[in-house]
């Protein structure tokens, strides 16, 4: 995985987690956005908590190569085909990674008051050792890894146009999350590129 020059490991231990800051111009990172925002298929996500599904106020949209089928929060979603503008984003962040991916999932978080809580992207589908590229469009956020037995975090801000990759080990030893703030009234796409075994 290191054949190409990456950021330090932001993780101490078991995992890794790199952040490759902006990739995008402002002027592509509006771009991206705004094309997003009006052509992906957004659905209110839908999540099983103590038996009750919930319906959330952040809009998600399930992109692959095929019509994969993803399970999450108990949740069953198939994959709409690449859009042009997802495969050009897919193609820059292969470039940078030097990993190759097959899907995206994206979520669209229309102020601070949106975010998600603590999880680990652990789900079968995704293999033993998943790599995530998370590339954030529109304002800046925090986000935070939390390792699940010494509870340490690290945080970070997500600047618009920037990618950030969990692999390795993280996501069977790390939580994160991306906490709420009433500050923040501008809206945020969130693509995370991953694969899906087929």
């Amino acid at each position: 995985m290191k054949s190409i020059n990456y950021p330090a490991n932001l993780l101490p231990a078991d995992g890794e987690s790199y952040y490759f800051g902006r990739i995008l111009s402002e002027q592509e990172e509006k771009k991206f956005f705004e094309i997003l925002l009006k052509e992906v298929d957004w659905k209110q996500d839908e999540v099983i908590i103590f038996g009750k599904r919930i319906v959330t106020k952040r809009m998600t949209g399930w992109y692959g190569e095929k019509e994969f089928e993803y399970t999450y929060s108990k949740i069953t979603r198939k994959a709409k085909i690449w859009t042009p503008e997802l495969i050009e984003l897919k193609n820059l962040v292969e470039e940078k990674t030097g990993l190759k991916f097959n899907s995206c999932l994206l979520n669209h978080y229309h102020t601070g008051e949106e975010g998600m809580s603590w999880h680990s992207d652990a789900e079968a589908e995704l293999g033993k050792q998943p790599a995530i590229a998370s590339v954030s469009l529109g304002a800046q956020r925090r986000f935070v890894l939390k390792h699940k037995s010494s509870g340490e975090k690290i945080e970070l801000q997500l600047e618009p146009g920037s990618l950030l990759l969990m692999a390795g080990e993280t996501q069977k030893y790390w939580l994160h999350s991306l906490p709420k703030s009433k500050k923040i009234k501008e809206p945020r796409i969130n693509l995370t590129f991953r694969n899906i075994k087929k």
